[in-house]
């Protein structure tokens, strides 16, 4: 919205430009006609008109000034030239040229019998005027193209980077009206998430707990968390948030989420010709594929509906279900690998089945303490740079220890970056390097398919 101040000067750079056209108007006449005559014609007809034309028109004028010497041969200043200068400066000098033929040819036309009294000073002269005359208007138009292609180049160049810059703002904007809306990430909902549940038994978070954080980290008005057992849907909630009117099983959303066990919304095809009550229904699966759960969305934000929200609800909904068979996830990997830690097994699987169902990928970090490191006791002190959902085993062997570190929602870049926030460190304790300290990082990607062959490389990593 511009201000007054700004439409103040619009209006008197408008007034100003009124006047500028009205005084242009009471000097119309010269002004026309001078930008006519400097303006030069592009079509052959024309100019081999006025290469024509412009000759006799000096000639008939000479003949109404000097009846007895037309062409000015013998006056002080031979005015007909002007035709063919003023046509080598509008065309270049074949005008020019074009133009003082004609004035020869009206010279012999009018001197019939008398060819010996030719002037020859008077057309060499007129001739090297106008070749003169010629080649600088030939130089000064070469220049003028370039000047004008230059200039198309760079009001395009302008005119691009104008619009960049106007989409570039529009982008800006509406990522501020996003973060502004929906300013935490995926990584905030999980630690949340983590959170809530240690506050309360464990990760058995109650479902109405459970909506409270759905609603604040995916921007859900109206939804409904229903328990499933054999396949049926029970009429009750177990938690509401918002004016929900009540289940319809018999809703298209509804029956598609119940059939194929997944997250299903509005825009999908096979729902979007059919009337639908719901914005989402997620179910919620057991370890063995079961739904025991469906969460049902009637409720929000328009532009809330997208990839990211989706993506962000199916890892809350993922990870709060496998919370609930913490020992169950955990015993394979227990079972093979005793000296494995519980928590670092469960976490282990559950970043995998995440990764399975909302292609997030996790890492491990394993930093390896060569002997000098642990006669400094560095892996304690490095423990102690953990973040907030990372899961760390360590793992002993007779001249080494392996500090395997689980960083959740992360990938190459965020191992990186954790690497290199060690090596500050060790940089701020007098440490030149990692080597140098004895410590050698490893990168290992979580197997999603087979989290026991992740634990696999950590203990080849150890036992190398």
């Amino acid at each position: 919205m511009p201000s007054s101040s700004d439409s103040s000067g619009l209006r008197r750079q408008m007034a100003g430009q009124d006047v500028s056209a009205q005084a242009r108007q009471g000097m119309g006449l010269p002004r026309h006609l001078l930008g006519r005559l400097a303006t030069a014609a592009t079509h052959p007809v024309v100019t081999v008109g006025e290469t024509l034309l412009l000759p006799l028109l000096a000639l008939a004028l000479g003949l109404a000034w000097a009846p007895q010497d037309p062409l000015q041969t013998q006056a002080a200043f031979p005015w007909p030239w002007l035709a063919p200068v003023v046509l080598a400066l509008r065309y270049g000098p074949m005008a020019g040229l074009g133009g003082a033929c004609v004035l020869l040819a009206c010279w012999l036309g009018l001197n019939l019998g008398h060819w010996d009294a030719f002037p020859q000073l008077y057309f060499l002269g007129g001739l090297i005027l106008v070749m003169l005359v010629g080649e600088f208007s030939s130089l000064w138009q070469a220049r003028a193209r370039r000047a004008e292609t230059l200039q198309l180049y760079l009001d395009q160049r302008l005119e691009h980077l104008v619009r960049q810059h106007y989409l570039l703002r529009l982008s800006h904007d509406r990522l501020e009206q996003e973060l502004i809306a929906r300013p935490m990430s995926m990584r905030d909902a999980l630690v949340a998430l983590h959170h809530a549940g240690q506050e309360g038994n464990g990760d058995a978070l109650p479902p109405q707990a459970l909506l409270r954080l759905l609603s604040q980290y995916c921007q859900l008005e109206c939804a409904a968390l229903h328990a499933v057992s054999d396949g049926q849907i029970a009429a009750q909630p177990g938690a509401s948030l918002g004016a929900y009117d009540g289940l319809h099983a018999d809703d298209p959303l509804v029956r598609q989420a119940m059939q194929t066990g997944k997250l299903c919304h509005v825009r999908q095809a096979a729902t979007a010709q059919q009337a639908t009550r719901y914005l989402v229904a997620a179910p919620l699966l057991d370890q063995s594929g079961d739904i025991y759960g469906l969460l049902l969305v009637q409720d929000m934000p328009f532009f809330a509906l997208h990839e990211e929200t989706l993506q962000t609800l199916l890892l809350l909904l993922g990870y709060y279900t496998d919370g609930l068979s913490r020992n169950a996830l955990a015993q394979p990997i227990v079972r093979q690998f005793p000296d494995c830690p519980p928590p670092f097994a469960f976490e282990l699987q559950r970043l995998a089945h995440m990764h399975r169902s909302t292609q997030v990928p996790s890492i491990i970090v394993a930093l390896e303490f060569q002997q000098r490191a642990l006669a400094q006791d560095l892996p304690v002190q490095v423990e102690r740079l953990r973040r907030e959902l990372d899961e760390i085993w360590r793992i002993t062997a007779p001249e080494r220890q392996v500090l395997a570190v689980l960083m959740p929602l992360g990938n190459a870049a965020t191992a990186e970056g954790y690497i290199r926030r060690i090596e500050d460190w060790m940089r701020q304790r007098g440490q030149q390097s990692l080597a140098q300290a004895g410590i050698f990082p490893h990168v290992v990607p979580l197997d999603s398919g087979q989290p026991v062959r992740t634990v696999e490389r950590l203990q080849a990593i150890t036992h190398a």
